[in-house]
């Protein structure tokens, strides 16, 4: 792909249309676009390589989730498995 330039077309996921849409390239950063205009609503952010942001409902699930697994201790390993029982010995009782 031949690089970038202020300008250029590019697509993008614009977080207020809530799609993908076409996009300009405002700033560069290494020769990569780095934010971007919305050519639908006019709406400048920083280029998301096509990619929706995570909503904030799929966020909280994650961290209660994770708060929930840091809560439960796992069980001990002999706790887990029981010793086999011992076989009664035969012979004479003292």
């Amino acid at each position: 792909m031949a690089d970038l330039r202020l300008g250029d077309e590019i697509d993008d996921f614009c977080v207020k249309c809530k799609r993908v849409t076409n996009h300009a390239v405002v700033s560069l950063l290494n020769g990569a676009a780095a934010k971007v205009r919305c050519r639908t609503c006019y709406s400048d952010h920083d280029f998301r390589h096509e990619q929706a942001p995570p909503s904030k409902k799929d966020l909280k699930k994650a961290a209660l989730f994770n708060e929930v697994l840091t809560t439960v201790a796992p069980a001990p390993a002999e706790e887990a498995a029981p010793a086999p029982a011992k076989p009664a010995k035969k012979g004479k009782k003292s």
